[in-house]
């Protein structure tokens, strides 16, 4: 099924010039854990966090699951 109409949200865009998008840089520091029995962890996180921030502002994952920036490219 297609729809070609544009979503209501799309409607006003017509004609609009469109802007860059600003995009604010932020410092991260990451850290890499190795494990035996499991696959090693990365976690990226600010490097000033409170430890109650900590559940909210880090990311962790299995470091296969981050790949290189300017491999991506």
């Amino acid at each position: 099924m297609t729809n070609l109409d544009p979503s209501p949200s799309d409607r006003h865009l017509r004609g609009a010039v469109r802007r860059p998008q600003l995009v604010r840089s932020i410092a991260l520091e990451h850290r890499i854990v190795r494990y035996e029995s499991s696959p090693d962890r990365c976690t990226i996180f600010p490097p000033a966090c409170e430890p109650a921030e900590q559940l909210t502002t880090w990311l962790s994952a299995d470091q296969s699951a981050f790949v290189d920036l300017e491999s991506a490219r």
